[in-house]
């Protein structure tokens, strides 16, 4: 089921998401929650989605890029999902990348993100998943993270004033961007 996405102001996105417990990962309430932000994220041509973003506490996230008509420049990452998940930095390098996010509508602004980090927690069906992101798509899953602790990546702006709309970022700093993923890509795969 589709379900809306709480926007920036909603005090659902400043919850700190409540870990599962692995007792509960397949009862039917966090299986439907996940499909329902499977369904959610794709609709939404989001490139991830946290619990929180539609209103429920839970420490679970779904990533996917799949020539993501919101992001085209993004590399591919498979449907990823995450329960309780945690991310170690695995170097002092940081990248300044533009975010956007569903539930902060409209806008774009410079994030600085770990380049390399190690993902570790649960998957949907309860395995234990741990595994190196890096570049770009490093930076989307400490955005989804994020949510989970109750930040948005407004929060994690140094400069506000690379806040930019959807269509000026287009015009003005699109083309330029572009360039510096390839250059990121060229530097740490995906």
């Amino acid at each position: 089921m589709i379900r809306q996405i709480v926007q920036i102001g909603n005090p659902a996105l400043r919850q700190i998401a409540d870990a599962v417990k692995e007792s509960e990962v397949a009862s039917t309430e966090i299986q439907n929650l996940i499909d329902d932000l499977i369904e959610t994220m794709r609709s939404a041509n989001g490139a991830g989605l946290a619990a929180t973003q539609i209103a429920a506490p839970y420490r679970i996230c779904v990533i996917e890029v799949n020539k993501n008509p919101r992001y085209p420049y993004k590399p591919d990452i498979p449907l990823t999902v995450l329960i309780n998940p945690k991310v170690t930095f695995l170097t002092e390098e940081r990248i300044n990348v533009y975010e956007g996010c569903l539930s902060v509508p409209n806008l774009r602004g410079k994030v600085d993100r770990c380049p390399e980090i190690l993902i570790e927690g649960l998957d949907r069906d309860g395995q234990i998943l741990s595994f190196v992101a890096k570049g770009i798509s490093a930076g989307t899953f400490q955005h989804e993270l994020d949510h989970l602790d109750g930040l948005v990546f407004t929060d994690r702006m140094k400069d506000a004033s690379s806040l930019t709309t959807i269509d000026e970022f287009a015009a003005n700093h699109e083309e330029e961007f572009k360039q510096q993923v390839i250059n990121i890509v060229k530097n740490y795969g995906s």
